[in-house]
């Protein structure tokens, strides 16, 4: 959701299956690595110790400092006001598909930063296939962060899996992005996470587009590429409206999906 974000772009794919072949290769390699580093530290006797961090590879574990966030998320293309509801309809394959995205009055603590709580539910046909609490905060600098969420997916009416929640700060998952201040053209962004788990990015096409959908025409709209690299043949493109949010999601890759805005109703 977007508009307040979406989790339905973020793919949850199948745990990595690794070939005989290339497990004995990479123990091999280990196995050299080990005598490397056995040999170095006894001709120094004072090897230096690699930094941990969440994502040592990708280098990324932004510095967060709680003073500089609140709850008060007045992003342009982003605004979050309690008791704010989005109503969303479009098609996901035969199916109809609908998102309704509540922001409410709660908030909750992550990494020391306040934040708001918003609940997104998901139906297809008229029954519901997964609700997620998401947690949002914008910085000092009007940039709105992703600190994580609590997501449940339905089948039958029951709670088939909670697949997909993550927290910042736990178990090495780290807050992203959702909406920069200032969105650049070209400009790609992580909006979250969590490895082998989610891992959204983001980047600008165009600024100023306009569009039409069944709750009004807008202009001077963000248009983004949304992605993820779990799974590359899944992609989508959001139009973000100046004091809306997100108005439309169309799938670019993979199964065809378009949400589009049809109410937003207060109190």
């Amino acid at each position: 959701m977007e508009g307040v974000a979406d989790d339905r772009s973020r793919v949850r794919p199948p745990m990595k299956r690794i070939t005989i072949l290339f497990a004995l290769l990479a123990i091999s390699a280990l196995l050299a690595a080990a005598c490397a580093v056995g040999a170095g530290s006894s001709s120094s006797g004072n090897a230096e110790k690699p930094k941990p961090g969440p994502d040592k590879a990708a280098g990324y574990a932004p510095k967060i400092v709680p003073s500089d966030f609140t709850t008060r998320i007045e992003n342009e293309y982003f605004p979050l006001e309690p008791g704010t509801t989005f109503v969303y309809r479009g098609k996901t394959g035969d199916a109809s598909e609908g998102d309704t995205v509540r922001v409410t009055s709660d908030t909750k603590n992550v990494m020391g930063v306040e934040c708001v709580v918003v609940d997104d539910r998901v139906t297809e046909d008229g029954e519901l296939t997964e609700q997620t609490y998401d947690w949002y905060a914008q910085d000092a600098k009007g940039n709105v962060w992703y600190f994580g969420e609590d997501s449940k997916e339905y089948e039958n009416g029951k709670v088939k899996s909670t697949e997909g929640s993550w927290e910042a700060g736990k178990d090495g998952a780290e807050p992203g992005i959702i909406m920069p201040a200032d969105p650049k053209v070209g400009e790609t962004y992580r909006q979250e996470y969590y490895e082998g788990e989610a891992e959204d990015m983001a980047r600008p096409l165009k600024l100023g587009a306009s569009i039409e959908v069944p709750f009004g025409s807008f202009d001077h709209v963000l248009v983004t590429d949304e992605w993820t690299p779990l799974e590359k043949s899944v992609a989508e493109h959001k139009f973000y409206a100046p004091g809306v949010g997100t108005v439309k999601e169309i799938a670019t890759k993979g199964p065809k999906e378009t949400l589009e805005l049809v109410e937003i109703k207060h109190g």
